[in-house]
């Protein structure tokens, strides 16, 4: 390597930052870009949707992230063009980079899956903007019923998946044990929470002994289960199931599907199944081989769930390949070690599967779950803040448990 590759990542998702770090260490002229000033954990949102935690809390300053090498360097922009010929990207304020290699780790969005009325009437929860808007949503709904101003405050999520069940069963709890305490003007027929999926059951992904014992924990704590329902289109108080039944709606939650964003389509690469770019089993266009896609956007010849582990090993991937091509290595297939899914669906209650086939369940998994989102979260600070509002949230005073105000 006759000089240091010049490197552009685009996205500061799981993906992003771990393709970062491999090619930091590895010498690499590194400019890590993103919309955002920050990267948001994920993972965490339902928890900033239901006033658990605040924005601060699962997010942190790209900037701060690439101080910890001289080799590395953050911007703030939104690509508007990925010219490959030219190996160039450019930004929608008219600026723009040359690269020698590029990865794109931007991400997917919101799907809506044509559905009528979704896009207008329904919220997603994808980014941090989605479950801060949520969460004002909901506090300011709350509020108006309590004082008269609204008749009810009924919350349909669709998507029973792990972020539809994380939310439907943190709702429940505040309805059940919080809302009596803060809001004792509202009546129990006020206010209800209703998880809408599919197929026959909860969180597909899992063994069935899992996927009932989640669904049960959901029915337990209040959540009314339309399970084999597909949604037919949304309205501003109501969702309409195909079977022509209605369900009061006041807050519809969509937690169900996504897709690349609609811009990819402009940059000039082979795309497949939602958008997603298709790739070599490197991870690298054929027809462009110094650009890599990593995390949700890649569309790999073997399609990977799209969770903050397979993001991780592909960053990580990805950035040795380029250290390697840089030094005029043969690049490697990608292959993922599958550690296993988790998903939570309340106060000592998550269920965990892992690839040997163990399963876990209720508070061990719990304890487990939380341990493990708390070690991938960036910054000591958020660490040691989400730990305490977790266990604030589901040890303290019930009615501190929606503790975040703003």
């Amino acid at each position: 390597m006759t000089r240091r590759p010049r490197v552009i990542v685009v996205g500061a998702g799981f993906a992003g930052l771990n393709a970062t770090r491999e090619l930091a260490k590895g010498g690499a002229l590194v400019t890590l870009v993103d919309r955002n000033p920050y990267s948001t954990f994920q993972p965490l949102l339902y928890q900033v949707a239901t006033a658990g935690m605040g924005t601060a809390d699962v997010s942190y300053p790209i900037r701060t992230f690439a101080a910890r090498w001289p080799n590395v360097r953050a911007r703030r922009a939104a690509v508007s063009k990925v010219l490959p010929a030219e190996r160039r990207v450019e930004f929608e304020d008219g600026s723009g980079l040359d690269y020698d290699y590029l990865v794109l780790a931007t991400g997917v969005t919101t799907n809506w899956l044509n559905v009528p009325g979704a896009p207008e009437n329904a919220l997603p929860i994808y980014s941090l903007g989605d479950a801060a808007a949520l969460r004002r949503r909901l506090q300011h709904y709350l509020e108006d019923t309590a004082a008269g101003r609204r008749e009810s405050t009924h919350v349909v999520v669709v998507g029973a998946g792990a972020t539809g069940v994380e939310m439907a069963g943190t709702l429940a709890e505040l309805r059940r044990h919080t809302t009596p305490l803060t809001h004792p003007e509202l009546r129990p027929d006020q206010t209800s929470v209703t998880l809408v999926e599919r197929f026959d059951f909860v969180l597909s992904p899992y063994k069935p002994r899992l996927r009932d014992a989640a669904a049960e924990a959901l029915r337990r704590r209040g959540v009314q289960l339309r399970l084999g329902a597909t949604v037919a289109s949304v309205e501003p108080d109501a969702v309409v199931l195909e079977d022509g039944t209605r369900l009061p709606s006041d807050v519809t939650v969509w937690a169900l599907g996504v897709a690349a964003p609609k811009q990819v389509s402009d940059w000039g690469l082979p795309q497949g199944k939602g958008g997603r770019v298709t790739l070599t089993e490197a991870l690298n266009v054929r027809d462009h081989p110094e650009i890599f896609v990593a995390g949700d956007l890649s569309g790999q010849p073997d399609p990977l769930p799209q969770l903050a582990q397979p993001a991780i090993q592909m960053g990580k991937h990805v950035g040795r390949q380029i250290l390697a091509a840089a030094h005029g290595r043969p690049l490697r297939r990608f292959s993922y070690r599958d550690p296993g899914i988790m998903a939570t669906v309340g106060k000592a209650e998550a269920v965990l599967q892992l690839s040997n086939g163990m399963t876990m369940r209720g508070l061990p998994a719990w304890l487990v779950w939380i341990f493990v989102h708390v070690a991938y979260l960036l910054g000591g600070r958020n660490r040691v803040n989400v730990l305490i509002n977790f266990f604030w949230r589901y040890l303290g005073p019930r009615r501190t448990a929606t503790s975040v105000t703003q």
